[in-house]
């Protein structure tokens, strides 16, 4: 191995954070303190490629379909920023990775220093908490959590209804200088309009019937943190025009006050609509939508990312059963893989959790979650076609026979209960948001 200037290495020695130094070979010549400590305890990896360390792969990482920071700065001649997913002594874990080339004399490049930077809101493996994923489109969009993360920017998500998008704002959050700070949610579909001002920006004493005393709103709660504005595309007209003021100047004023309020936030905005054609329709402000998609991420639909499956499975067992440690049989996946889950990760989870009640013993069969899904279930093997398009315009009879049983039970256990909405959703087992959510549906389903 070359000699490497003593003073580079004792630069790197003292830098807080992992960092490595490597020829065009891709060889290790020197790892500091942090790294050694953080993904290589034990062994030494000097001399070693960095892609057999990081990857155990026999090829460097462009040769085995990821992205290679060194193949890229090599063509572009400067820094390059990538994310890996990273092998480490506790298990796989997403890394970022920023790599600077370093020139001689004569300005080739001779070696690369790359800084490494764990990034803990998501995992490669199944976790109690988190975004869990493995296929490239989960990459893809994990790749601009963490590069939004850090900065300032407007965020919003987009996406079908249950891949996600609270998880991911909530990545986001953790990702940036405000993650110490509140992440407040605030559901938009589920505040009626005469009430969505008062909540959002606080009212005084007196400001309409039954404000007996001065309340806070959510904008102010959120001061410092981030305000996640779930189901965005919902906010009437006239509050959205108020919104826009506080996106614009970061000023608000409480219902019942003149004296104008400064807050400092970062919004981060969520929605299943196509605000696009909203906008079109007059339904949404132009200026809003620009002004909230600074910068926006799509959240893949599960039939786009069904190699994750079998992780997501693992996670959600944990929490729907989380005192039986069941194991899914390779038929049972099979079935789970083969289904288009029009309701993407939130059916998954309810699947499985009809699956495990259906199992007596420590393992799910194929014949549990073949009566979880319905009787009209894919059969296993080649992918089935998805029974509706990315805009939900038609379901399969299993699904609509599902959501209708559902809907039956739910307008049962609202004749019998006689307590709040929120004992209701305990009693569910659900968030008080889910159960508005599906109340409104029923409000708004055509007479059979």
């Amino acid at each position: 191995m070359p000699n490497v200037l003593p003073e580079l290495v004792s630069y790197l020695e003292g830098l807080p954070e992992p960092h490595i130094l490597f020829d065009h070979q891709y060889r290790i010549l020197a790892a500091n303190a942090a790294y050694r400590r953080q993904f290589s305890p034990h062994d030494s990896v000097l001399g070693r490629t960095c892609y057999e360390v990081s990857h155990h792969f026999s090829v460097p990482c462009d040769k085995a379909g990821e992205s290679c920071p060194l193949a890229r700065s090599r063509t572009s001649g400067q820094r390059e920023r990538v994310l890996h997913l990273h092998h480490t002594p506790q298990g796989e874990s997403y890394v970022n990775i920023e790599l600077v080339p370093l020139r001689n004399a004569q300005g080739e490049q001779v070696y690369f220093i790359e800084k490494m930077e764990p990034l803990r809101v998501a995992q490669g493996l199944p976790a109690a908490q988190g975004l869990i994923g493995r296929s490239a489109a989960f990459q893809r969009m994990l790749e601009l959590v963490s590069r939004v993360g850090p900065s300032q920017a407007s965020v919003l998500l987009l996406g079908e209804s249950g891949t996600g998008k609270e998880l991911v704002a909530q990545a986001v959050h953790e990702a940036s200088p405000r993650a110490a700070n509140p992440l407040v949610v605030v559901d938009c579909a589920s505040l009626p309009e005469t009430l969505f001002e008062s909540e959002l920006f606080g009212h005084e004493r007196g400001a309409f019937t039954g404000a007996n005393s001065s309340k806070p709103g959510l904008v102010e709660a959120a001061s410092g943190g981030t305000l996640f504005l779930d189901e965005v595309g919902d906010i009437p007209l006239p509050m959205q025009v108020k919104l826009l003021r506080l996106l614009e100047s970061g000023t608000y004023r409480r219902v019942g006050s003149t004296e104008l309020r400064r807050t400092d936030v970062r919004v981060v905005a969520a929605t299943h609509r196509d605000l696009k054609a909203m906008v079109t329709d007059g339904r949404f402000r132009e200026d809003l939508y620009y002004r909230l998609s600074t910068f926006p991420i799509t959240l893949p639909a599960l039939r786009d990312r069904i190699e994750d499956i079998p992780l997501l499975a693992v996670a959600l067992l944990a929490r729907v059963a989380a005192d039986r440690r069941l194991s899914l049989s390779s038929a049972a996946l099979d079935l789970l893989k083969a289904h288009p889950f029009p309701g993407n990760i939130r059916e998954l989870r309810n699947v499985l959790e009809r699956a495990s009640l259906l199992a007596d013993g420590a393992g799910i069969e194929a014949a549990h979650v073949e009566r979880a899904l319905g009787a009209d279930v894919p059969s296993a093997g080649p992918r089935a076609a998805p029974a509706a398009s990315h805009r939900g315009l038609s379901v399969t009879a299993a699904d609509t026979s599902l959501r209708s049983l559902e809907r039956a039970a739910l307008q049962e256990q609202l004749k019998a209960h006689r307590g709040s909405r929120a004992e209701l959703a305990r009693k569910l087992g659900i968030s008080e948001r889910s159960l508005y959510r599906k109340l409104r549906d029923i409000d708004h389903e055509p007479p059979a």
